[in-house]
């Protein structure tokens, strides 16, 4: 720590240089942070996929419907715990931009295969005995405004008015939390019931099914069975575990995870190409105080140290505050909940950013510190001079 005070003053030596170096810094770690929200947000629904779900939808298109008859029978298959199904309503409200996950569900047989949504029993009472009724998760309820009792009206472009209204009205019965950090809370589910007397086509049908397994490891054997079941069908199915379908879903915006690597990785590279630069800059302007610094004792590794400090405190300290900032910025609210349900930044990203810092303040500092260490002190002296 005594020779810290020499470090900070190589670095005040060019303030400008040092002040832009590092807010090059903070800005890489500020979009390295971002890009690690939303690569959460849209793998969240892997990492949280139950290990005992399976998701059964139409074999050519998650578009298509399925018959509502499905059910009993899939219920029916050695291995299947409970089966429920899910119908995408594509939800409106007020404003086109203003759209969200919209679903009907049957409430009882939904709550019991997503243990993850938590409702106060009140609630579920609540929901269970209004027909209208729907339970909308906190985030989106946080989004509108919307308290319980209130009635929100909805248009579907999918499924068009419903029979003897100019939109669908929807009565807030209850407001639903994640057991878990990075659970979805931007739904709004209502009762299939409703939805099923309302529209006026396709009756019988529905989007998917979610079907609980007895036992994990029977999953690829269970998803044969239910597919055996409707082959040569109108109707044939594909079953996969849950994760898979979530990351199919990811994939249709593309490659997350390699999209966010190749961005990060072009970023990182060019910070480490700035700060080698600043460093190198630093070392040649001050050969001459090196060399009286070994001419008054200070041993080649004692140099080396000193011009990795400076190195590792410019870059250290702006990923920090990078990251520092990101941090607060997420925290504040999801900019655009329609697009990512779940948006908020990883302990992981936070410990590999550091980790990240810390690197590139020793890389870009590595060259800089060998040459001062190679530095001979009459050469050195003779520069100056």
């Amino acid at each position: 720590m005594k020779y810290l005070p020499l470090a900070l003053a190589g670095l005040r030596r060019r303030k400008l240089r040092t002040a832009l170096t590092f807010l090059s810094v903070l800005v890489a770690f500020v979009l390295f942070a971002f890009l690690g929200a939303i690569k959460q947000a849209f793998l969240a629904g892997v990492e949280l996929a139950g290990q005992d779900r399976l998701i059964t939808r139409h074999k050519v298109s998650l578009i298509q419907t399925l018959p509502e008859s499905y059910k009993a029978r899939i219920a029916n298959i050695p291995g299947v715990g409970a089966v429920c199904h899910f119908t995408w309503f594509g939800g409106i409200y007020q404003d086109p931009k203003n759209f969200f996950a919209t679903m009907p569900v049957e409430p009882e047989a939904f709550l019991d295969m997503f243990p993850e949504y938590v409702v106060k029993e009140g609630e579920r009472k609540a929901w269970l005995a209004t027909r209208t009724g729907a339970i909308v998760g906190r985030s989106t309820a946080e989004r509108f405004q919307w308290k319980i009792g209130d009635r929100v009206p909805l248009q579907s472009p999918i499924w068009g008015q419903p029979a003897g209204a100019a939109q669908w009205e929807f009565e807030i019965v209850g407001i639903y939390d994640g057991a878990k950090k990075g659970t979805d809370t931007t739904g709004f589910y209502f009762r299939y019931d409703y939805f099923e007397e309302a529209r006026q086509r396709e009756k019988g049908q529905v989007g998917w099914y979610s079907v609980r397994i007895s036992d994990p490891n029977e999953a690829a054997r269970i998803a044969e069975k239910v597919d055996a079941e409707f082959a040569n069908s109108p109707y044939e199915t594909k079953t996969e575990p849950e994760g898979a379908f979530a990351a199919g879903f990811a994939q249709q915006v593309g490659d997350i995870a390699t999209i966010v690597m190749a961005v990060v990785g072009a970023v990182f590279f060019t910070i480490l190409l700035v700060s080698g630069n600043t460093m190198a800059q630093s070392v040649r302007e001050r050969v001459t105080e090196l060399g009286v610094l070994k001419a008054l004792g200070f041993t080649n590794g004692l140099v080396l140290v000193l011009v990795l400090v400076e190195s590792c405190l410019v870059v250290t300290l702006g990923g920090l505050a990078g990251l520092g900032l990101a941090w607060l910025i997420i925290t504040a609210g999801n900019p655009v909940p329609s697009l990512l349900p779940v948006f908020y930044l990883p302990n992981t990203t936070l410990v590999t950013g550091a980790a990240m810092a810390l690197a590139l303040g020793i890389a870009a500092g590595a060259l800089p510190a060998v040459q001062a260490m190679r530095l001979h002190i009459a050469v050195a002296l003779r520069k100056g001079g």
